[in-house]
């Protein structure tokens, strides 16, 4: 399985009142309109709580050290219990691949405008955040993609991805041509404009996008989706995950590989970029009650105007 069930725990009523999570890194989204405001509420509303608040480094050297240390990844790894994270989607994405190798669980507040992992609104994490620093909360784990690009041989490139791994053709009009394989067995040459193999997380972003079904989280597997390709019949394909897909570069322009869209590599004809499953999982916090499908409805705005 590529990631754990969702569990539940809470505290005893003699111990209601302890926290379970003391020690609290914050990161934000600081080059948005009011984040500054917004982190400065968090964490006044973290001290009132009892907590220790670190500031994640870059956070802290746009906004200033709004809290009691500023540390690193590294350090936030080694030092913090809990990380708050107050943004949109893709902040939880640079922060998320960046901790899931130290074990920190992650809680999202909502600054952006989709949400699909960062799930509280920012307008009631003071309601929601008081139980789950005590414990009172749904844990969730998610799969992340382990990528690498490689090169006569040679890994010239290796990262984390939480979303999905895509390799793009480039500026020219003009496709890319790929060779794809699992587990070493030819699957398909495909002409297109790129490809996309996606997580269950990444599922619904570009993915989704492209014409690629919805994987619910707990399933153990990726998706394989063509970004408009030459041949019609080139459809998107669920591939298990316990295995290693291979896409070699057989033709194109200046092609690219990019990283849940925060991370890139330009791409030589020849090269290989592989994709499997990481040994480290994500660890999603969420309020009580919290269900996947309640997420799809809000955000994709599904059953709007039924009346429940």
């Amino acid at each position: 399985m590529n990631r754990a069930p969702l569990s539940s725990t809470a505290e005893t009523a003699a111990g209601a009142d302890a926290l379970r999570y003391r020690r609290v890194a914050l990161v934000g989204k600081y080059h948005a309109s009011g984040s500054r405001d917004a982190l400065e509420r968090v964490v006044h509303f973290l001290h009132d709580q009892g907590c220790e608040v670190t500031l994640e480094r870059d956070t802290a050297q746009h906004i200033g050290a709004l809290g009691d240390a500023v540390r690193d990844v590294p350090g936030i790894g080694a030092h913090c219990e809990l990380a708050l994270v107050v943004g949109g989607d893709g902040t939880m994405l640079g922060i998320g691949r960046q901790l899931a190798p130290f074990g920190v669980p992650l809680i999202g507040i909502n600054q952006g405008r989709l949400g699909f992992i960062t799930d509280i609104p920012l307008d009631r994490f003071a309601e929601t955040l008081p139980a789950m620093l005590r414990g009172n909360h749904d844990e969730e784990r998610r799969a992340l993609m382990q990528a690498g690009v490689w090169r006569d041989g040679h890994c010239v490139f290796e990262t984390i991805a939480m979303n999905d791994v895509v390799v793009n053709r480039g500026g020219a009009p003009s496709m890319v041509e790929l060779r794809v394989e699992v587990d070493g067995h030819f699957v398909a040459n495909q002409r297109a404009d790129g490809l996309i193999i996606a997580s269950p997380t990444g599922s619904t972003a570009y993915a989704l996008s492209a014409g690629g079904p919805l994987l619910h989280p707990s399933i153990a597997g990726w998706v394989m989706v063509p970004i408009a390709p030459h041949t019609l019949s080139n459809r998107p394909i669920v591939l298990p995950s316990d295995g290693e897909i291979a896409i070699e570069v057989v033709a194109g322009r200046d092609p690219s590989a990019h990283f849940d869209m925060q991370t890139f590599t330009s791409l030589l004809p020849g090269d290989r970029i592989t994709v499997r499953r990481s040994a480290h999982t994500l660890r999603l916090l969420h309020p009580v009650g919290w269900s996947y499908f309640d997420t799809l409805r809000r955000k994709l705005h599904w059953n709007e105007g039924v009346v429940a």
